[in-house]
């Protein structure tokens, strides 16, 4: 029997039991979603039970063999990402016309910035701190392609990347450089070679490659001296973590490979051939034009690392 669904039109109850819905969905269930919604594991099935019953759908799975999705729910948590991205820009707007400074700022992080010292994105979150007090943050850590496209469909404000195949969807802001170079690990077998590997006729193509899977500085890098991947990855941990196999030549950030350098895990390959200079830079979307927090956002990214003020870009 078809179950016939009781939403007829959308109430404050029925966007509460949507923002449940997700916030269960990305915790992975029922018990783990306790502590994030500050409600008890009976409550919340039950506020999933109505909006199935309010849908006529089956959202979820739940039992013994854990928590899922049903086809029908996988569907409607793209839709409700969808309301409420577009209930985010409505009190955007509102706000826009009132003058305040409130809602909620996407941030969309690549690299291991904490570390290098050429970036002041926590300065820049001081400063917003002060200036817009209610808005909240949610900064997601993302391959840089995921960023852009986040971007670009509304579903991130701010976004800083490492500036390669520029979008005309996008603004770029150029904020910090970083510095990257070829690393082996102990073990590998040019960790103690005494081989002029400083030498273009020294062929770094031989040794297998760890790199990005995504376009990027750290691909045409790679491609310029000839290296074939052997091994691919979407952030820098993953990277780090092959290079200090011993198995693989990677390139990494010199802040980052810092520490290990110091433990005698890492070796610089040949820096003077292999190191490039990668530019990072805030992004935000062309159309539609960002609204006042995001600006005020990228404002202080900027005043932080000592760039003009928003409204000047690459």
């Amino acid at each position: 029997m078809v179950k016939r669904a009781l939403l007829k039109s959308l109430g404050d109850v029925d966007i509460r039991l949507v923002r449940i819905f997700v916030a269960v969905t990305e915790c992975g269930g029922f018990a783990a979603s306790e502590l994030e919604l500050n409600i008890g594991r009976s409550t919340i099935s039950k506020h999933i039970a109505d909006l199935e019953v309010r849908m006529g759908l089956k959202l979820c799975n739940r039992g013994p063999s854990g928590f899922s999705l049903t086809a029908e729910g996988e569907q409607v948590l793209a839709l409700s990402h969808r309301l409420l991205s577009s209930i985010d820009s409505f009190q955007s707007e509102v706000d826009n016309i009132q003058e305040n400074l409130a809602g909620t700022l996407r941030l969309g992080l690549f690299d291991q910035s904490t570390t290098n010292p050429h970036a002041h994105i926590h300065s820049a979150i001081s400063a917003y701190d002060k200036s817009a007090p209610k808005v909240s943050l949610e900064i997601a850590i993302e391959p840089p392609n995921v960023i852009e496209a986040r971007v670009i469909d509304g579903t991130m404000e701010v976004g800083i990347v490492p500036v390669h195949r520029q979008s005309s969807s996008l603004n770029y802001h150029v904020l910090y450089d970083e510095h990257m170079t070829l690393y082996c690990g102990d073990g590998h077998v040019l960790f103690d070679a005494d081989a002029d590997m400083e030498s273009p006729q020294f062929d770094l193509s031989e040794y297998k490659y760890a790199g990005f899977g995504f376009n990027s500085p750290n691909m045409k890098a790679g491609q310029s001296l000839g290296l074939h991947r052997a091994a691919r990855v979407q952030e820098e941990e993953a990277l780090s973590l092959l290079i200090q196999s011993g198995c693989y030549l990677g390139f990494l950030a010199d802040h980052v490979a810092e520490t290990f350098l110091s433990k005698g895990k890492v070796k610089a390959i040949a820096p003077q051939r292999t190191r490039y200079i990668s530019t990072f830079a805030a992004i935000t979307s062309r159309q539609p034009e960002p609204d006042r927090k995001t600006k005020e956002f990228v404002n202080c990214l900027k005043a932080a690392h000592g760039k003009s003020m928003y409204g000047k870009s690459m």
